[in-house]
């Protein structure tokens, strides 16, 4: 019989766990390609200051280094975090997410790492609109997609249609995540002949090979 399986990955863009499970994440999109559903969780959507949440959230990423060996730059300390008037909110990047969905759900995955890139090690403020933009386009340029980052910005900007469309996809995540039972982000659920498999936090930590062992390993159960 075949095994049939669906990847249900929850998360949100400035999240730094999130970025400490991306190594694995890059794995499952590999191997598993249009098995993997990607679920923005709107954790950080809506802006306040980072300046309310920077101490803490700099000791939160020392301590995510230290356990997964993910960087955090000293840029991105001085660039983001301690930036002058600098606004936290993963809205934007959410945005441009659900927006190259549209185009091809397979460029979600790698246009969240290069976002976390972007952030964590370049120190580039990717709760800025434009920030977020250029990021998209250099992904879709990987992918032979030519695209004006100030353009899609406005686009970001201006499309309600897309802005209902983000905000359904977050509905959605928080409905399964209640179903679910789980709380917090990253989450990541096998979906094995039907039957909804919560994989432990701890697996997305550790790099590709673990991950990919733990859905295998269901498959061949299933």
């Amino acid at each position: 019989m075949t095994t049939e399986i669906e990847l249900q990955y929850f998360f949100d863009p400035l999240c730094g766990w999130c970025y400490a499970s991306a190594p694995a994440l890059a794995g499952l999109a590999d191997k598993f390609g249009d098995k993997l559903r990607m679920h923005p969780s709107g954790l950080f959507v809506g802006g306040r200051p980072i300046s309310s949440i920077a101490d803490h959230a700099w000791r939160n990423d020392q301590r995510i280094q230290s356990l997964t060996g993910q960087r955090f730059s000293e840029g991105y300390r001085h660039n983001v975090l301690l930036a002058p008037n600098g606004i936290f909110d993963s809205g934007p990047a959410t945005l441009a997410l659900v927006a190259l969905g549209k185009r091809d759900p397979t460029l979600e995955p790698s246009f969240l790492h290069a976002l976390q890139i972007a952030r964590y090690v370049e120190g580039r403020d990717t709760s800025l609109i434009l920030e977020v933009a250029k990021v998209a386009a250099q992904v879709v340029a990987e992918h032979g997609i030519e695209l004006a980052a100030e353009a899609f910005a406005e686009g970001l900007c201006s499309d309600t249609d897309l802005r209902e469309r983000a905000l359904e996809r977050m509905e959605d995540t928080q409905r399964r995540m209640n179903t679910l039972g789980v709380r917090g982000v990253p989450q990541l659920t096998a979906i094995v002949n039907g039957a909804p498999h919560v994989l432990n936090g701890e697996t997305l930590y550790h790099g590709p090979a673990n991950l990919i062992a733990a859905v295998d390993e269901l498959s061949a159960a299933a």
